[in-house]
């Protein structure tokens, strides 16, 4: 993969800007993408399901 490519990943970070990311994605607040990845995967796909 070329470096500086915008593929997103399957994976969240704990980094604030992809949490931030992510609510505005699913339009939800930072806080409930904190509990879904609390509940244990960071997977991308599984906060999404836990959240929707």
């Amino acid at each position: 993969m070329p470096r500086g490519s915008k593929v997103e990943r399957n994976s969240v970070s704990n980094q604030q800007h992809e949490i931030k990311y992510d609510a505005d994605k699913l339009n939800v607040k930072s806080a409930a993408v904190k509990d879904a990845k609390k509940d244990g995967s960071n997977q991308r796909k599984e906060i999404e399901k836990k959240i929707k």
